[in-house]
């Protein structure tokens, strides 16, 4: 018995050494952020970001001002969702499914303890909301126009091709930058993005190898290079400027959370990381399809809209400037798309926005053709039914 004692003694020593031993090799490398990556994901159950961590990060809040409630029909959920949407919702885990119909609210229900005020994590979808945010600020003259240079910004850039880039490679995903877009691989550099403390740090040492503006390759780099530019050529966080150019003046009715990085820095994650709810999600489609027009006030200009929503490459059509765009049964659409499957779709043709938000999705809708995104469209159609009116 006491060879045992003391053989689990040594194991436990020896365990507790192998595991210093790793936690100052990562903070000797670099790679410490892979500690609170374990934290905030396995140590909770999870294998990726999930709807509710913002919990685990610091966080700006995008203030809202009066609200602006929707409308809601005269039939709001009079007709239940559909089996096969029931088994869909269950299967991938849904939190929240709407439908908004003539500008009014015609169908919600939230699922697994959620609420039309619970705050969920927008993924990328967020980067649509930078793209909108990019178009105010030329308007507003603080960045000339979508050829500026990024430089003028960000002086620090590196690579055979920084000074080349400009501020429209960033928000059509065309930067040449070096970059790999993997959500579960732990030492990826968007893993890293996602866990570090020190957002500029981390992109400071990432080069612009190839020419700007050549071709579509999906990067969040992209996106948080144009925030950090945004945030120098404003001065503003783009919390602040969130809550003064939309938040505020489309009444969102719940303040949102914005993740940073930590408050030493407090910079965005702007490729991600909005925590808000579907209703106010929904806000951005519905200005979208208006052209940028909120109930008569024109909140941002009708042809930067259409050019966001108008594939850049031709070799890309399935994306503008941070917009995803496709077409269901020859009806144009566009939407903004997160991780797991967090969608706000604006089918301008049938003045129809679908939101679905959760906790998984099973295959992008670009790469996979049996993806439930599909589905959450067509069972909306499905539950109008004849109100759609044939166009």
């Amino acid at each position: 018995m006491q060879i045992i004692v003391k053989l689990l003694k040594w194991l436990g020593i020896a365990l507790v050494s192998v595991l210093l031993i790793a936690v100052v090799y990562l903070y000797a490398t670099g790679k410490d952020f892979l500690l609170k990556g374990v934290y905030v994901t396995y140590l909770h159950g999870h294998k990726t970001a999930y709807l509710d961590d913002y919990r685990f990060f610091d966080n700006h809040e995008i203030e809202t001002g009066t609200p602006q409630p929707w409308n809601i029909s005269k039939e709001y959920n009079s007709v239940k969702i559909t089996d096969s949407l029931k088994n869909i919702h269950d299967r991938w885990k849904s939190v929240a499914y709407m439908i908004i119909h003539q500008d009014s609210i015609w169908f919600e229900e939230y699922y697994g303890g959620y609420s039309d005020s619970s705050h969920s994590n927008s993924f990328s979808m967020a980067k649509s909301m930078v793209a909108a945010l990019l178009g105010k600020t030329i308007e507003s003259g603080q960045v000339k126009s979508l050829q500026q240079k990024v430089k003028d910004f960000v002086p620090e850039l590196i690579g055979p091709y920084a000074d080349s880039l400009k501020m429209v490679d960033l928000v059509s995903m065309s930067s040449g930058m070096k970059w790999d877009e993997s959500y579960y691989d732990p030492f990826s550099i968007t893993t890293r993005l996602y866990f570090d403390k020190d957002i500029v740090g981390t992109l400071d040492q990432l080069p612009i190898n190839n020419q700007p503006g050549q071709k579509f390759i999906y990067k969040s780099g992209d996106t948080q290079l144009l925030g950090i530019a945004l945030q120098r050529a404003t001065k503003k966080s783009l919390s602040e400027l969130l809550s003064q150019y939309f938040w505020k003046p489309m009444g969102a009715e719940h303040t949102a959370l914005w993740q940073v990085d930590s408050k030493k820095y407090g910079i965005e994650k702007a490729y991600c990381c909005v925590a808000s709810n579907a209703r106010d999600f929904a806000r951005f489609g519905k200005l979208y399809m208006n052209h940028g027009n909120w109930n008569g006030n024109q909140l941002l200009d009708s042809a930067y809209i259409k050019q966001s929503v108008t594939n850049t490459f031709s070799a890309s059509p399935e994306y503008g400037y941070g917009w995803w765009i496709g077409k269901y049964k020859d009806k144009d659409y566009f939407y903004m798309d997160g991780h797991l499957g967090q969608y706000v779709i604006s089918i301008p043709q049938d003045d129809l926005i679908i939101v679905r938000l959760g906790h998984g999705i099973g295959g992008k809708p670009r790469s996979n053709p049996g993806s439930a995104f599909y589905n959450f469209i067509d069972q909306a159609y499905i539950m109008l039914g004849d109100r759609i009116k044939e166009n």
